[in-house]
């Protein structure tokens, strides 16, 4: 029953960030000039590491997204944050670069997204690192490709932190 309700809860999660990110999509066609200006219009460094803390301070891509660079089992992977979602979701291709290869077997976990049902794997990263900001042991799952265009990075890694917070335009993750 607990895992029913965990997937249950990574089903809404991507279910919600499909639909995000389905609308901004439609808003940028709908604007691309006014897009391209607000990238243009913030010169802002992706991310800074703080050197005196364990922090992490990360700006909006042209998106509104906040992305942030991992390392995750010694290879870089890029995420997107998803407070939406419950765990860190990967796909296929990214998986792969870390070494995470499930079989079609191990795709036995039904995942509800904006565009159906789709069937993941489960997943344990060592540690995932931005940074310097490091969460070991991080619940995750695997998706096709077809189905995750962008890696998530939920709040199995979020929830860990002392704070996450979003501040002066900003998102900044401490340890």
């Amino acid at each position: 029953m607990r895992n029913l309700m965990f997937f249950a809860a990574v089903m809404v999660g991507l279910g919600v960030y499909m639909a995000h990110s389905a609308n901004r999509i439609d808003a940028a066609k709908a604007q691309p000039s006014q897009m391209k200006m607000a990238a243009v219009q913030q010169p802002q460094p992706k991310m800074v590491v703080s050197p005196n803390t364990r922090s992490v301070s990360l700006a909006r891509d042209g998106r509104g997204h906040f992305q942030a660079d991992a390392r995750v089992e010694g290879r870089n992977i890029s995420f997107m944050v998803d407070t939406g979602a419950s765990v860190v979701a990967l796909n296929e291709t990214a998986a792969a670069r870390i070494g995470v290869r499930p079989s079609r077997s191990d795709f036995n976990s039904t995942v509800s997204t904006a565009n159906g049902s789709v069937k993941a794997a489960r997943a344990r990263l060592a540690s995932v690192d931005i940074g310097g900001v490091v969460v070991r042991d991080v619940d995750a799952l695997v998706l096709p490709d077809t189905a995750l265009s962008e890696n998530l990075l939920g709040m199995a890694y979020l929830s860990r932190l002392k704070r996450f917070e979003y501040a002066n335009g900003r998102l900044v993750l401490e340890q």
